[in-house]
């Protein structure tokens, strides 16, 4: 039985398991399920179960591709710029925030 072709040039969407928070990956695929990787969720078999928690493909829900902007697409604009950033980069504001706040606090000690 050969593999199917599998455009790699498109990105493809991630689905998470509504049920335990499983996030299918088409780029990774299913190792416990014998799932190549590239195939994108909805080429997935009829039969395909969540791999944590068992549950049937309609228990998981489109997240989008890898590194987009968490969110719904009509709240992207508003805020200060922080909703276009992705999970990734508001991780890094986050704790390098923190990180300096910390910094300033412990300078505190060195004042006279």
């Amino acid at each position: 039985m050969s593999e199917p072709a599998v455009d790699t040039t498109t990105v493809l969407d991630r689905y998470e398991c509504r049920a335990c928070g499983y996030v299918y990956e088409p780029e990774k695929g299913d190792d416990r399920r014998d799932i190549a990787s590239g195939v994108p969720f909805t080429e997935l078999p009829i039969n395909w179960r969540c791999p944590v928690c068992s549950a049937n493909k309609k228990a998981f829900t489109n997240v989008g591709p890898a590194g987009t902007a968490s969110g719904f697409k009509e709240n992207l604009g508003y805020g200060l710029g922080v909703n276009t950033l992705t999970p990734g980069q508001k991780n890094i504001l986050i704790f390098g925030t923190l990180a300096l706040g910390f910094l300033f606090f412990i300078s505190l000690y060195g004042l006279h």
